[in-house]
């Protein structure tokens, strides 16, 4: 496998070759999308149910978290912002290296949905600078930004990730496409959660509701990425059975457990004086969520008889990924007033 040939940068136009795709990579197409023309279907569903999660950050009115805001302990304050940075740093990898991913990919309309996606993390890492400008000043903003990037706990996750992305940069392999995609379901599908139980467990105190409706929304848009990552490897595998090992199996439930090892670390460390999270029950959830991946990957459960431990957060859960027009993601338009591109972060 180290000796595989590098994939070729797709050139922008061929037009002697067909507009639908011969395959996912290593393929021909000449590079313009026909939605009615496509060589899997279902990806166009995968983008309409994209495009219907739009939202902006600016949507959200932050005013009522603002004045809560010091009615926090320091403690929930301090977490708050670690947590905060923390994701955004994590976001930060994703929207460069989804737009790597599209120089190689051949099918024109993943390179659509990769887009897409990329955008959306732009989005989130958006959304992270705005929630901190409602509450601290510049300056305070600025110094944790640079403490989520010197964080040795936060620098130990990341690496899992940034190995296998740079990995892929410096070397866009069939093999490393493969294990950049594995972890980049465990960023999206695992990583996160940590970070977002500490939010749903200040809400269901009724405390920064509008954060938690923001974190929501990011959490919605993570699931539909997990889930057409996994899609996109099993086509991978499909198309390019050379790829389908026993090795290559074995890679996903190790990284996939390492992810998790890590999940749990960070939870340790950034939860556990925080009232109401019980941190065996969220060890528990991580493996619940982990077992997920696998599944929407084809594989078996690496954690036997693990159902979810944490039903406060159903409603934030992924049984919900397909339905959002649902009345809990619908309050967006009911509820929120927007804050326009005058009045801007700067006035919240």
């Amino acid at each position: 496998m180290s000796h595989q040939p590098l994939l070729t940068k797709i050139k922008l136009l061929n037009p002697a070759f067909p507009n639908k795709s011969t395959s996912l990579v290593n393929g021909q197409a000449s590079g313009i999308l026909n939605w009615n023309d496509i060589r899997y279907p279902q990806m166009y569903r995968m983008y309409q149910t994209l495009l219907s999660n739009f939202w902006k950050a600016q949507e959200i009115n932050m005013q009522d978290d603002i004045k809560q805001w010091d009615t926090l302990t320091t403690k929930e304050q301090d977490v708050f912002l670690r947590i905060n940075t923390q994701l955004a740093s994590l976001d930060s990898l994703q929207t460069p290296m989804m737009t790597q991913v599209m120089d190689f990919v051949t099918d024109p309309s993943f390179k659509a949905i990769f887009a897409v996606i990329s955008q959306q993390e732009a989005v989130h890492n958006e959304s992270y600078s705005y929630i901190l400008s409602s509450l601290i000043p510049i300056n305070e903003q600025i110094a944790r930004f640079d403490q989520a990037k010197d964080d040795p706990i936060v620098r130990k996750r990341n690496q899992l990730i940034l190995e296998s992305y740079e990995k892929f940069r410096n070397s866009p392999t069939l093999q490393n496409l493969f294990e950049l995609g594995i972890n980049s379901i465990n960023l999206e599908g695992i990583y996160f959660y940590a970070g977002f139980a500490f939010f749903y467990n200040l809400a269901r105190q009724q405390k920064m509701l509008k954060t938690s409706s923001m974190i929501s929304y990011i959490q919605r848009d993570e699931m539909q990425h997990a889930y057409f990552i996994a899609q996109f490897i099993r086509i991978l595998l499909a198309e390019n059975p050379e790829l389908n090992t026993e090795q290559n199996n074995q890679y996903v439930y190790n990284t996939i457990q390492k992810a998790v090892k890590l999940e749990k670390e960070w939870a340790q460390y950034i939860l556990k004086d925080i009232q109401g999270i019980d941190l065996d029950e969220f060890e528990g959830y991580v493996e619940y969520l982990a077992n997920k991946r696998l599944r929407q990957l084809g594989l078996q459960n690496l954690y036997e008889g693990r159902e979810n431990p944490m039903p406060w957060i159903h409603v934030f859960s992924d049984e919900m990924m397909n339905e959002t027009k649902s009345d809990f993601f619908e309050q967006k338009s009911r509820t929120y007033t927007k804050v326009s591109q005058d009045n801007g972060f700067d006035e919240l």
